[in-house]
């Protein structure tokens, strides 16, 4: 495996994040949040854009995950590669971002899955299928393919003020990279495995 040396890093987290990514598409990414109380749980999500400002997923406001921001606004994300032997942990702040962020990607989704977000009410029981089925059916019968974005839908950007990049390395003494924000910058420091 590669080694991750500090005088190869870069001193920017996202420059490094983004030199990872040239080396391999990232699929697997791990959303922790927590509860007001401090009751965890985590599910994989799809990152939609990654900038300056921070990292961007979707859902709806009302699913568990959504309640869980809302009632406790700090979340982490973990990145996992398995062919490299790499991961990222990434924790921060998370705030809904700009409605029309959230118009402009709702139009980008394919028809399908803005109907089955349309008609979901995510994270809540429901009764069996067919009233998951009966609900999409509605949807399509008023829009078709092309729902409005409802409110209750839209992202979120985790803003980071931690990021930890781990190489595996034999004999379990893998390399650890922290970054942490200190004011405007990055303090970045070798952690032990």
């Amino acid at each position: 495996m590669p080694e991750l040396r500090e005088q190869d890093a870069a001193d920017d987290p996202l420059r490094q994040f983004r030199a990872w990514l040239e080396d391999e598409r990232l699929d697997n990414v791990a959303l922790a949040t927590a509860t007001a109380e401090g009751a965890p749980s985590v599910r994989m999500v799809l990152l939609k854009d990654i900038t300056e400002r921070g990292l961007t997923f979707f859902t709806g406001y009302e699913s568990r995950k959504g309640g869980e921001l809302a009632a406790n606004p700090r979340a982490a994300l973990l990145l996992y590669w398995p062919a490299l032997g790499r991961q990222v942990r990434v924790e921060g702040a998370v705030q809904r971002i700009d409605p029309a962020e959230s118009d402009a990607y709702w139009t980008t989704r394919p028809g399908g899955s803005r109907v089955s977000a349309a008609a979901s009410p995510q994270s809540r029981v429901v009764a069996d299928r067919a009233e998951l089925e009966r609900r999409v059916a509605d949807v399509r019968g008023r829009y078709g393919d092309e729902p409005p974005r409802p409110e209750t839908w839209g992202g979120f950007r985790l803003e980071p003020v931690v990021w930890e990049f781990w190489q595996h390395r034999d004999d379990r003494l893998h390399d650890r990279l922290r970054y942490r924000r200190d004011g405007e910058s990055w303090v970045r420091e070798r952690l032990a495995p």
